[in-house]
């Protein structure tokens, strides 16, 4: 199983519509509330130098927005 995990606000559009597809491929995700969480929120700008959501990590994979197509070819659905 693939680990995923994604980097949200509660306000972010897209960081729904990433969970909403996750929800309905049946995909286990951490989600890490940066508006929240300023260690995650450090981290998320460390490793991306991105201060934007959503950021989904899928293994190693780093994706930056809701990139639909990337993020199914990743998770193979």
């Amino acid at each position: 199983m693939k680990k995923v995990a994604i980097f949200t606000t509660p306000t972010c559009v897209y960081c729904k519509m990433a969970k909403e597809l996750f929800q309905e491929h049946g995909i286990e995700y951490t989600e890490y509330n940066v508006a929240q969480d300023a260690e995650k929120r450090n981290e998320l700008i460390e490793r991306t130098g991105q201060m934007g959501v959503p950021v989904i990590t899928i293994d190693d994979a780093i994706i930056i927005g809701f990139d639909e197509e990337r993020i199914r070819a990743l998770l193979g659905i």
